[in-house]
């Protein structure tokens, strides 16, 4: 996809569409006010009429108006003025490129950047690059098409490049995610990447089955011993600061498919479950767009990739392991394995001397009834290193929410037979007790972690974003690398 800058009025370009603005309270944007003059006020009218709406993620489309070059124009709501930010240039961008993605269309013109800052023109034009991608990657007839070509008015080429950078890192994390478990699996993901490794610069690791048994990867081998799959680890590696700066470590959960092992999942909770790979597929989409950037910061990205399967040889309730910290652990529920292979990737990334460490993984139901599906939960050892996370994704306009780690939590995982189990006491708490197991395996080291069980997927479309893989938080940690000083 080619994105471009324009300097032509919005009247006089000649594309198959070209996106204007209006606000909450129908302000109509410079550029969708040259629209309305050369139109003879239609869009004031349309406005006045409630014809066309300012809410944000709402689009009118208008065909062929007079005194305009473009055969479409699209009004996008860009909600309260106000309240304006990143979040919301991001969705209106994609929820106007969605619309008009319904049917080939060569070249978008977009004229919503008047005011903006760089940051939102950023988010913009990475906005308009995925809302025009489907998860219908095996449909003879597609249900969005990419266009060929996006102008954005008034922008530098450097805040064009770093929003395509942005877009493309996000859609190959969704696209990842929406492959299904037949074409993305251990061996199959960690083949990609060390192909967009190679081609963007990032040292790469592999660690097959046998470096694994020889890294002591107890807990994590556990968890893939019922498929026919081999487990995987990999380690991407962008060292764009001085030898001996700080490490940022981003670890992400890789459970390709999660049948929930012998406490196997019924079919409605295992019908989506090639999405349990999101945390890893979101880190890999993160440090694609690290090193594009190429950002001046030490920053490791580690995934931990397995299936979850029943077979002759799965792992079974009551079976004791020992994680490579030397930490025994007690199987009470085969299902709850996301945490077993992150106990081993978080001590890896430990060994190779990371001074924060940020997580992330589809990793409890009990997140999703406590948020809700839009919102991720956030927990922590460190509330400065938390703050900072936090921020990062506020300013981004990805939804989270701090869950509290109080030490009463950890009387939960205590095990009569082991160290710690992998499982609470029943099903309260659940988010913070998975957070709690993880915690046993960072040390001092301040770390957070994102549960993104819920945002990672959508069950159903919104007007911005098509259902599937989300990409959600690869622009926050994005966010974060950039503002990190160590």
């Amino acid at each position: 996809m080619i994105i471009s800058p324009t300097d032509l009025e919005a009247a006089d370009l000649e594309a198959d569409a070209i996106v204007v603005g209006v606000d909450a309270q129908g302000s109509l944007t410079k550029e969708a006010q040259e629209i309305d003059a050369a139109t003879g006020g239609l869009l004031a009218r349309l406005v006045a009429g409630g014809e066309i709406s300012g809410k944000l993620g709402n689009v009118t489309v208008l065909m062929s108006p007079a005194g305009v070059k473009a055969a479409l124009v699209a009004v996008v709501g860009l909600g309260e003025s106000r309240q304006f930010g990143r979040g919301q240039a991001f969705r209106a961008a994609a929820a106007a490129a969605k619309r008009l993605a319904e049917r080939p269309r060569r070249r978008v013109a977009f004229f919503l950047g008047e005011g903006w800052t760089e940051q939102q023109v950023e988010s913009g034009v990475s906005g308009a690059m995925v809302g025009c991608c489907g998860q219908d990657l095996y449909r003879a007839e597609k249900n969005l098409h990419p266009f060929e070509e996006i102008l954005w008015d008034d922008a530098y080429e450097s805040v064009l490049a770093s929003g395509r950078i942005l877009g493309e890192s996000i859609n190959l994390t969704r696209q990842l995610v929406n492959e299904p478990a037949s074409r993305i699996y251990p061996e199959s993901f960690a083949a990609e990447a060390e192909k967009f490794a190679e081609e963007f610069g990032l040292e790469i690791e592999v660690w097959d089955e046998q470096r694994l048994e020889d890294e002591r990867c107890g807990a994590l081998l556990a968890v893939a011993r019922g498929s026919m799959r081999p487990p995987r680890l990999v380690i991407l590696s962008h060292l764009g600061g001085a030898a001996g700066d700080p490490v940022l470590a981003l670890v992400g959960k890789g459970v390709t498919f999660d049948s929930g092992g012998l406490s196997i999942k019924p079919t409605d909770g295992m019908k989506t479950m090639k999405c349990d790979m999101a945390g890893a597929a979101t880190v890999f989409g993160a440090m694609q767009a690290i090193a594009r950037l190429e950002l001046p910061v030490n920053v490791i990205g580690l995934a931990g990739l397995v299936e979850n399967m029943v077979g002759g040889d799965a792992y079974k309730l009551g079976d004791v392991l020992i994680a490579r910290n030397g930490k025994t652990v007690e199987v009470l529920n085969t299902d709850a394995e996301g945490r077993l292979v992150l106990a081993d990737v978080l001590d890896v990334a430990l060994e190779r001397q990371a001074d924060r460490i940020i997580d992330l993984a589809t990793l409890t139901g009990a997140c999703m009834v406590a948020l809700g599906t839009d919102v991720a939960g956030l927990m922590t050892n460190d509330q400065p290193w938390c703050d900072a996370v936090r921020s990062a994704a506020d300013d981004c306009g990805e939804a989270i929410w701090q869950l509290p780690m109080f030490a009463d939590y950890d009387e939960q995982i205590q095990s009569k037979v082991a160290d710690i189990k992998n499982v609470g006491e029943g099903r309260w708490g659940g988010a913070i007790t998975a957070a709690k197991f993880l915690e046993q395996f960072v040390g001092k080291t301040p770390w957070a972690h994102v549960d993104i069980a819920g945002p990672a997927f959508l069950e159903n479309p919104k007007p911005w974003l098509d259902a599937g893989g989300t990409g959600a938080f690869v622009r926050t940690l994005v966010e974060v690398v950039r503002r990190w000083n160590g």
